[in-house]
C-alpha cells in the first residue's frame, strides 16, 4: 500500500466544483459508514442523509413512520446487507422496488472476500468497514450508482475518488503499521460484540473474542461471559473493550467475572463498532472512526502509534491520534 498523494490531486479534489446543473441528488445511507463516503466521492452532486444515527445499532433499529417518509423522498438507498440492517430488510426490499437500492458488501466484494459468522458458517459477517482495504472497495460501487442517476456528475466525481481512495489506502497502511507494534502475544481483541474479525484478519491480530455474536440483538448469557473471561486469564489479556452502540454492562461484568479469578483486567477504551461517532468529533467521519479505534486499541495493548503518511496529514478528524 502506498502512503501519498500528489497534493494536485488533493487540491484539484476540493476545488472541483458540482458538475450537473441537475440539484443535489437526495442520497439515504442506512448508515454513516456509507454516508461518509459517498459525500467524499460525489461531493456536491449528492444531498446525504442518515438513517441509523451515532451511537445507534443498525442490528436491531426498526424503521419509523419518518423513515418511511425519508426512503420515500430518497432517489439513491445504500445499505451494508440484511446481517447488518435485520429489521430493515423487509422495508429495504419494498423500497427497492421502486428507488434504486444498493446493497454496497454484494456489490463490491465477491464471496471469497468476506467472512462468516463464527457462530454460523455460511452466514456472512458484514462488518466488512473494519478492514479499510475491503471498505475501500464500495467507493468505485457509490459513483458509479451515482453517475447512473446524475451521468454529467460522473467526470468530475474521478479526481475525488482518486483522492479519498488515496487516502483509504494510506489509512490500511498506518493501521497495519501500528498494530504490528503490539508486541506478540498481545495482540489479543477483546469486545462486546463479534464486530471486529475483519480488523483482525486484515491487520494481524492474533485473535478477536467477543461476549455477543455477530448480531447483537440477542442478549449475552453468563456462560458467554465465562467462557470469555476463560479466554482473558488463559492469554493473560491486559485490556478489554466497550462499544459505542453496546451497553457496557457486559464488559464491565466479564472484567469483575475476570478479576474475581485472580486476574488483573482493565477497560481499556471505547470503540466505534457499528456507528461513527457524532458530527464534527474525531469518530465523525469514517477514517476519524478507524484512526480512533486503533489508537485506542494500540495504546491499551501495549504499542505505539506511527507518524500519520502524507495523504492523512492535516484531516482535523485524526488530531490527538498521533505520539
Amino acid at each position: 500500500m502506498r502512503y501519498t498523494i500528489l497534493a494536485s490531486a488533493f487540491a484539484l479534489t476540493l476545488a472541483t466544483p458540482a458538475a450537473s446543473e441537475s440539484p443535489p441528488l437526495p442520497v439515504l445511507a442506512t448508515v454513516g459508514m456509507i454516508a461518509d463516503v459517498a459525500e467524499n466521492v460525489a461531493g456536491d452532486c449528492v444531498a446525504v442523509e442518515t438513517l441509523i444515527g451515532p451511537g445507534v445499532d443498525p442490528h436491531d433499529y426498526s424503521a419509523t413512520p419518518s423513515d418511511v417518509r425519508r426512503l420515500e423522498a430518497a432517489e439513491l438507498v445504500f445499505y451494508v446487507h440484511p446481517a447488518l440492517e435485520e429489521q430493515l430488510a423487509r422495508v429495504l426490499e419494498r423500497f427497492g422496488a421502486r428507488v434504486p437500492t444498493v446493497g454496497v458488501l454484494e456489490a463490491a466484494l465477491d464471496a471469497g472476500a468476506l467472512l462468516d459468522d463464527p457462530d454460523a458458517p455460511g452466514t456472512v459477517d458484514p462488518h466488512i468497514w473494519m478492514d479499510v482495504a475491503r471498505w475501500a472497495r464500495i467507493a468505485p460501487v457509490i459513483a458509479e450508482a451515482v453517475a447512473d442517476q446524475r451521468p454529467d456528475c460522473a467526470e468530475a466525481m474521478e479526481p475525488r475518488l482518486a483522492a479519498y481512495t488515496a487516502q483509504l489506502d494510506a489509512l490500511h497502511g498506518w493501521v497495519a503499521e501500528a498494530i504490528a507494534t503490539i508486541p506478540e502475544g498481545q495482540r489479543l481483541l477483546v469486545t462486546a460484540h463479534d464486530a471486529f474479525e475483519y480488523y483482525a484478519d486484515a491487520y494481524g491480530m492474533e485473535a478477536s473474542e467477543a461476549i455477543e455474536g455477530i448480531s447483537s440483538a440477542s442478549e449475552a448469557a453468563i456462560a458467554d461471559i465465562r467462557e470469555v473471561a476463560d479466554f482473558v486469564v488463559d492469554r493473560g489479556v491486559g485490556a478489554v473493550f466497550v462499544e459505542t452502540t453496546i451497553s457496557p454492562r457486559t464488559i464491565e461484568a466479564l472484567v469483575a467475572e475476570v478479576r474475581a479469578r485472580g486476574h488483573d483486567v482493565v477497560i481499556g477504551g471505547e470503540l466505534f463498532s457499528d456507528a461513527m461517532g457524532d458530527p464534527g468529533t474525531p469518530g465523525g467521519t469514517y477514517i476519524g472512526m478507524i484512526a480512533a479505534n486503533t489508537a485506542t486499541i494500540t495504546r491499551a495493548l501495549g504499542g505505539a502509534l506511527p507518524p500519520l503518511p502524507e495523504a492523512l496529514a492535516g484531516l482535523p478528524e485524526l488530531a490527538g491520534h498521533t505520539d
